[in-house]
């Protein structure tokens, strides 16, 4: 199976683009710094790598140049805000084989970084199936059936719904951004947050025993929101 670095201090970016790499079947890793970048190469070296060339300790450029230094046919996909001509002219003059602008549509990122590991001549493995259930509490979401059921009751879902619904549950514990969100559901870079926040309330008149004072879906103010798993033992308590 494939394996990408994927470098870069924006957690949130990192966040969405390794969750990307991963559903189309590559091992993603993240770093998010340079020194760190080089060490993860060392240890676990990559098929490809996505490099950020704003970098904390040292920066994109150097960094590959000295990941090409060690291995000269590495592929390295390029992904910053500098927008400027002389910016990515540099980056391909300093041996990037791509080179995408923030913001960016994920879903063409993981479609470059795919044609770079075959013209790398690197087996493409197909994207991973979803799970067939994901249970959580009395939760059960079927991705084959696109049906969500709570205490053996199907709920009505959206679309958009469910797709939220099922992010959180293949992602409990983590906080998410409404930015994060809007990126890794809806696919958009653009687009007026409060359609996450009407989504999310939405989801939460659902899913949640009480909306107002919500124990799945919790806002971690300042933040965004993140999906805190029912404990094992109550969802067996729960028999559903």
């Amino acid at each position: 199976m494939a394996r990408v670095l994927v470098i870069d201090d924006d957690a949130t970016v990192a966040q969405v683009v390794v969750a990307y790499l991963e559903r189309a079947g590559v091992v993603a890793e993240h770093a998010a710094d340079g020194p760190a970048a080089l060490a993860a190469a060392a240890r676990n070296p990559p098929d490809a790598v996505v490099l950020d060339l704003m970098l904390p300790g040292i920066d994109g450029l150097e960094v590959c140049r000295r990941l090409r230094a060690a291995r000269a046919d590495l592929p390295v996909l390029m992904l910053t805000a500098r927008s400027e001509e002389e910016d990515r002219v540099l980056g391909l003059e300093t041996g990037a084989d791509d080179y995408v602008v923030k913001p960016f549509s994920p879903r063409e990122l993981v479609l470059r970084v795919q044609s770079l590991l075959r013209r790398a001549g690197v087996a493409v493995a197909p994207a991973r199936e979803a799970p067939s259930t994901l249970c959580d509490g009395d939760l059960r979401l079927d991705p084959a059936a696109h049906r969500v059921l709570r205490s053996g009751v199907e709920l009505q879902l959206t679309a958009r719904e469910f797709e939220l619904l099922r992010w959180f549950l293949t992602h409990p514990g983590q906080v998410h951004g409404r930015e994060a969100l809007m990126r890794g559901v809806w696919g958009w870079e653009y687009g007026d947050r409060s359609t996450v926040t009407v989504h999310v309330r939405r989801l939460r008149e659902k899913v949640e025993a009480d909306p107002s004072r919500p124990t799945r879906l919790v806002t971690v103010f300042g933040v965004g929101y993140r999906w805190d798993a029912t404990p094992p033992a109550a969802g067996r308590a729960d028999g559903a």
